[in-house]
């Protein structure tokens, strides 16, 4: 791959020793952002049994995101790298150039069961930077010729580049598609999310994929308490996602895990210090928002969504049969 204006430079500390760096890329295309590009042994990565995620198998393509929203609960993985949860989550990526020539050699193996694989669960695979290593079409033939189910979780409208595949996948496999949309106000949505295509390419997104015979979930999470809670800001966003022609929604309140919780509440003194001190109290004790606050949520959203006609269960339903994503801040689906 060449990238035009490419520079090598000297990986970060905690990369330098790592097995497999191959090396470490700067390129005016993505300023201010380092790609750190390494060879993986493994592509499949078992979830801890004791998990509660619906799903056994991962694929993670890519370490840190330039999506960059500041309440990203994979922030504090960075740290294993010896890199901060911060800005170098934002801008230092490892990624694996290798990753679908390494997965189809496992998922080739005849101990292979062919469990459903999800990704999205950590990084986005849909971001900027697949546009260049285009890592998610090898991923996706590798999964589709061995028969192996997956699913994608993504804030990434790069995924239309790939719906011709994908549909060619889902003729042979189980295939889950999701589309991860917290914030319907343009201004806020840029704050928190500065990396990201906006709401409306996302939407538009999630018609493309509903036109192309995908029963489209939206990832509606995290709500941010105070401040995209509101009956308006909810109501806008059902109708939105409705219009869009999702199949359903899968709801859930903010939720700070360490890294995440210093980064998050650093951009809320700096942006909203009105509300410093009420998300202090509601997470000086926990990961979760506390659950009288997810009771009244719940309460809240259940009245919106029927008025918009979202009812049941489906996209739980779907989700054990082709899994989608990390539940991670114990959401409502329906």
């Amino acid at each position: 791959m060449r990238w035009s204006g490419q520079s090598v430079t000297d990986a970060a500390p905690g990369l330098f020793g790592m097995t497999g760096l191959v090396r470490s890329v700067r390129t005016p295309e993505f300023a201010g952002m380092t790609f750190h590009e390494v060879l993986a042994k493994s592509a499949l990565n078992r979830v801890p049994a004791q998990s509660a995620m619906p799903f056994e198998w991962t694929v993670n393509p890519y370490r840190g995101c330039s999506h960059a929203c500041v309440y990203c609960f994979a922030r504090n993985t960075h740290t294993y790298l010896d890199l901060d949860a911060g800005k170098d989550f934002d801008s230092q990526v490892v990624v694996k150039i290798n990753v679908a020539e390494v997965l189809r050699a496992e998922v080739s193996k005849p101990k292979w069961s062919r469990q459903p694989v999800a990704l999205g669960t950590n990084t986005d695979p849909y971001q900027r930077a697949e546009g260049r290593y285009q890592l998610m079409p090898g991923i996706i033939e590798a999964l589709s010729d061995s028969r192996t189910p997956f699913s994608i979780l993504t804030k990434g409208t790069l995924l239309r580049r790939d719906l011709g595949m994908l549909v060619s996948a889902a003729d042979r496999v189980p295939v889950h598609l999701a589309m991860s949309i917290a914030v319907y106000d343009d201004e806020l949505q840029q704050q928190v999310e500065p990396g990201t295509p906006t709401t409306a390419a996302r939407l538009a997104t999630v018609r493309a994929a509903a036109d192309a015979g995908f029963d489209v979930d939206v990832f509606m999470m995290p709500v941010l308490p105070y401040l995209t809670d509101t009956v308006d800001h909810l109501d806008r966003a059902f109708a939105s996602i409705k219009e869009a022609g999702a199949a359903s929604v899968t709801y859930g309140a903010l939720h700070l895990r360490p890294g995440a919780r210093e980064w998050f509440l650093q951009w809320i003194d700096r942006e909203h210090p009105e509300l410093s001190a009420r998300y202090r109290a509601m997470y000086r004790s926990s990961s979760y928002a506390p659950e009288a606050y997810r009771r009244w949520l719940k309460e809240r959203v259940s009245v919106i969504k029927k008025r918009h006609g979202f009812g049941g269960r489906p996209g739980f339903e779907r989700m054990r049969a082709a899994p989608a994503l990390e539940l991670a801040a114990q959401p409502t689906l329906f």
